[in-house]
């Protein structure tokens, strides 16, 4: 018991910590700036265009970390961030203002809203038994 109490006081306090198997995750972007809202978008087809066209712009590599440390990760082509997503596919790290992402959600929701509303009125008009509801959790 001495031998345990021991060896854990003579462990290096600058270790760096490891991460779990468990709680990996490669998708986290980490130097992420204030003001922005993050996400990594395959590069397949014109998806990035799309996204650019959309007020998002591409993240440099030299400003943010993507996923958890590890020793054979490879360094990111170019000066675009990008990861393997797997299945052969790249993805790329982008970046919109923090107020146009707020009102992109807005506009989904009142997209979301509008069809439940529609999708009821229509249940309760067409006088068949029964009851709709929609619940959020």
């Amino acid at each position: 018991m001495n031998q345990v109490k021991e060896a854990i006081a003579k462990a290096p306090s600058g270790r760096v910590r490891r991460s779990p198997l468990a709680r990996r995750n490669v998708l986290t972007v980490v130097g992420k700036e204030d003001g922005y809202e993050y996400r990594i978008v395959n590069d397949t087809e014109d998806r990035v265009a799309e996204f650019t066209e959309q007020g998002y712009e591409v993240v440099s590599s030299n400003r943010v970390q993507v996923g958890d440390k590890r020793v054979n990760k490879a360094t990111p082509e170019g000066s675009v961030m990008q990861m393997s997503v797997g299945g052969g596919k790249k993805g790329v790290v982008m970046r919109i203002r923090k107020d146009w992402y707020d009102e992109d959600q807005k506009a989904k929701q009142e997209y979301v809203a509008e069809t439940e509303r529609a999708t009821k009125k229509e249940a309760l008009s067409s006088g068949d038994y029964g009851k709709l509801e929609i619940s959020r959790k």
